[in-house]
């Protein structure tokens, strides 16, 4: 299963708690030192970028050593019941720096914030705050109530906050690619998961805000955009919104240029996912786009058709299954059958032929029985994905799966199960890889290689990652066309051609 890296941003293990390290705010030191670390998914990563911009604004420096450290954050997740673990262990380490320094605050934000809430305080007695994802404007005056002597919680849910407004620095960025969030929360109600009673109902950020931001980036330098929610293709904005023109006399769009049109929209004009997509698309050609997570049940035949209408936006989607059996999509309460997905497969096909896709699955669901695994077996047989994330079913406290059904798989089927999934999608990985040798693929370099500084690596438009030789044409930021020669089931491997 290690061989099999997921080249997706959704869950980057290689990024699991990541430190950043900001350069100072001029002029606003107050002399205390921030440590935090992310867990998770994307969007806690893009939420620690608004944490600190937030206390960045309040004089906070960042340090990449928890010992040098006045206040320490980590950033949960609850999607796992190991991720959880994780970040518990992680916590007990820190007992030597507060026996050290017994005015650090150590706060836990995120969604195992959100999930456990108060509760957090007396289990983890290190802990001073408890913070959730809807709640970081609040972070100074929570620091500055546990400096006051008390324990500090926040986990009220909104169904407004989006952060529009506030400017996310970057962490650890290579100045190339960033992650943007569109939308908060989720309705969908997935009886396995936890993340709508973390992070709240859905809402959408105004489109305009959206563009802004992609707008700043690529004039910063960034050449790719992943635009981020729970479930992407709900996207929906109900205001008049402009449509988009590159500033005259300039290489670089301005964001009020771009944002100076289509007044006459009308007041019942709706901003859907599809519409946001062509909207960042239009900023620059050499602006390359993504987007995580779709959801079956939302993603429109629009938002394909708009995807092949723009070479800029990536032909690469994440399209869930969880399950090929319809009797257990039911009951994991995912809104679509079988049937349903395979129609929206099709049309991926049909609408973008040279689109990759990649999926989440989890075996051994509540009840599941051997012929219903093997519906799933057959819908990988099906599709082919590119790459997936598997898991085994994990209970999770509070879900609609832990109240209303007995997880009733024994552990060695489940694991019997996933190893089959796994194994199934080591070929189909290799498969999907082999058929691009001899193709040239466009690719932005990112940096690097892991491996070697005689390589360079960056992501295909259908999200593989490519190695190929150092040159003195071309550096990281830069598009290149690369000629495959060979791959592993992870990688694709060739050379630069003109």
């Amino acid at each position: 299963m290690m061989d099999l890296v997921i080249p997706d941003k959704t869950h980057d293990e290689s990024r699991q708690g990541e430190a950043l390290v900001l350069e100072p705010a001029a002029g606003k030191n107050n002399g205390r030192k921030l440590y935090i670390e992310s867990y998770g998914c994307a969007m806690n990563f893009s939420d620690s970028e608004i944490v600190a911009s937030i206390l960045a604004e309040q004089g906070f420096e960042t340090t990449a050593d928890h010992n040098l450290a006045d206040v320490i954050f980590i950033n949960t997740c609850s999607i796992r019941e190991n991720a959880e673990q994780r970040v518990r262990n992680r916590l007990k380490e820190f007992t030597v720096a507060k026996v050290k320094n017994p005015g650090l605050v150590v706060g836990v934000l995120g969604c195992m914030a959100e999930r456990l809430k108060s509760k957090f305080l007396e289990e983890e007695k290190l802990v001073d705050v408890v913070v959730g994802p809807d709640a970081y404007r609040n972070l100074p005056e929570l620091i500055d109530q546990v400096d006051s002597g008390q324990k500090a919680v926040n986990v009220l849910l909104s169904r407004e906050e989006t952060y529009a407004d506030i400017s996310p620095v970057r962490l650890n960025s290579n100045g190339i690619n960033a992650f943007v969030s569109i939308m908060r929360g989720c309705d969908n109600m997935c009886s396995f998961c936890v993340v709508p009673f973390t992070r709240g109902r859905e809402r959408s950020r105004d489109p305009k805000s959206i563009v802004a931001e992609c707008t700043d980036l690529f004039n910063k330098g960034y050449r790719e955009v992943t635009l981020l929610g729970q479930n992407v293709d709900s996207y929906k904005w109900k205001q008049p919104q402009p449509a988009l023109s590159k500033g005259e006399g300039s290489d670089e769009p301005n964001a009020e240029e771009v944002l100076s049109f289509g007044e006459d929209l009308g007041e019942s004009e709706t901003t859907n996912f599809a519409n946001l997509l062509e909207l960042v698309a239009l900023i620059n050609p050499d602006l390359r786009v993504r987007f995580s997570t779709s959801h079956p049940k939302d993603i429109t035949d629009d938002v394909l058709y708009t995807i092949n209408q723009y070479e800029n936006i990536c032909n690469y989607i994440h399209l869930p299954v969880q399950s090929g059996n319809s009797r257990i999509l039911e009951m994991m309460n995912r809104t679509y059958d079988r049937e349903w997905y395979i129609n929206r497969i099709d049309a991926i096909r049909r609408i973008i032929p040279d689109c990759a896709v990649s999926t989440d699955v989890i075996t051994g669901f509540c009840s599941e029985t051997d012929e219903e695994h093997h519906d799933t077996v057959t819908m990988m047989d099906y599709v082919k994905y590119d790459f997936a994330y598997m898991f085994k079913y994990s209970e999770r406290p509070g879900t609609l799966a832990a109240k209303r059904y007995a997880d009733d798989i024994p552990e060695e089927i489940k694991q019997k199960r996933l190893a089959q999934i796994v194994a199934k999608q080591q070929e189909y990985s290799f498969y999907r890889m082999q058929a691009r040798i001899g193709k040239v693929e466009k690719v932005l370099i990112e940096g690097y290689s892991k491996k070697s500084d005689k390589d360079y690596c960056g992501r295909s438009d259908q999200n593989a990652m490519v190695i190929f030789p150092v040159g003195d044409n071309y550096k990281p930021g830069e598009y290149v066309n690369v000629l495959i020669e060979k791959t592993t089931s992870a990688t694709l491997i060739g050379k630069v051609v003109e």
